[in-house]
């Protein structure tokens, strides 16, 4: 895929209304970039560019061919990021994540030395391709740069420069050679979002497309320092306090310890959300806000994204697995018990 000139972007505003008007334009321009490489798949297109804006990283999770790979690359072509990709697989070392100390002799004084040598890990977005085919060792080296963007090797610590997201694909077909993925790790994800079959006109239009023409040309809409400064304006939205209660009341009413948590969940979960939870569905309600052009949140936004928040945070027992419930099943249930807060929030 390659590259047009980026057409003149406006700089960042300093009023946070007119920066909420660039966004609002820009990501509208952004997806209208993007749906000439990505058939179909609006809602998946639309939290990946949610979880970009609130700065969180995301699983996206689908089986092979549902143009997982092609949409992180799309998003690092139109928001101008240094692209990374690690194929992981059962062989991948913790060093060819993060990188490693080498020996360098100096050319000049013959001295030897240990040279830093940055691995993958240090781009704008990183694409850990099929992340559950590799061990939870090798997985865990993701763990510091997520949540910190920073790594250490050698008790040497390197900072990850800004923006830095992780975007993660996994088969959800669990054949011989995958390892699942270790529950900390999966808190660490924004969102997990789910990619499905396409329908059947937009599954023809892609067999059309990418057998008779040449490569789509992108053109770059957004650069770093301008979704940094998108970042920045997520945090700024105002949010009502009884929205922070509300998401707050879902995160803790998934957890089958509270007595008040609806009987579904007493039944099939193991383990609830933790308080990261609550923290992705007001960070992510506050970026869908901007989004459509909104200057505040509101329960719809957090009731929207409820789904790509709770289903990776939800651990579930034998009984769900036997019955073959699923993660989603319990966030309707957690819906229907947890009303929003009333008066037009």
């Amino acid at each position: 895929m390659t590259l047009a000139q980026p057409r003149p972007v406006p700089a960042p505003e300093t009023d946070d209304g007119a920066l909420a008007d660039h966004l609002h334009s820009a990501m509208a321009r952004v997806r209208t970039e993007l749906a000439r490489t990505i058939v179909g798949q609006e809602q998946v297109v639309e939290q990946s560019l949610l979880a970009l804006l609130a700065g969180g990283n995301c699983l996206l999770i689908g089986v092979p061919g549902l143009a997982k790979t092609l949409l992180v690359q799309s998003l690092a072509e139109v928001f101008d990021l240094r692209f990374s990709r690690i194929q992981f697989t059962p062989d991948l070392m913790p060093s060819d994540v993060t990188g490693t100390d080498v020996i360098q002799e100096d050319a000049t004084t013959g001295r030897r030395k240990l040279t830093f040598v940055h691995g993958p890990i240090f781009a704008n977005l990183v694409l850990a391709d099929e992340i559950n085919r590799t061990p939870p060792k090798t997985q865990a080296a993701l763990l510091e740069a997520m949540q910190e963007h920073r790594v250490t090797v050698q008790g040497n610590t390197y900072p990850l420069d800004p923006p830095f997201h992780v975007f993660a694909t996994r088969n959800p077909i669990e054949l011989e050679g995958t390892y699942p993925l270790p529950e900390a790790q999966l808190d660490r994800f924004l969102f997990e979002v789910v990619l499905d079959y396409l329908p059947e006109e937009d599954e023809i239009r892609v067999a059309r497309e990418t057998t008779t023409r040449e490569q789509t040309t992108l053109t770059r809409i957004v650069a770093g320092a301008e979704l940094i400064a998108f970042q920045k304006l997520v945090r700024r939205v105002p949010v009502a306090e009884p929205l922070v209660r509300y998401a707050v009341d879902l995160a803790r009413m998934s957890r089958p310890i509270n007595s008040a948590a609806p009987e579904p969940v007493k039944r099939y979960v193991a383990y609830g959300a933790s308080v990261r939870a609550a923290q992705a569905l007001l960070l992510g309600a506050k970026a869908r806000a901007l989004l459509e052009g909104r200057a505040h949140a509101s329960a719809a936004d957090i009731r929207s994204l409820a789904r790509p928040v709770f289903r990776h945070r939800l651990l579930l027992n034998f009984q769900a697995q036997a019955e073959r419930v699923t993660s989603d099943h319990i966030v309707e249930e957690l819906l229907k018990a947890t009303p929003p807060p009333k008066s037009g929030l």
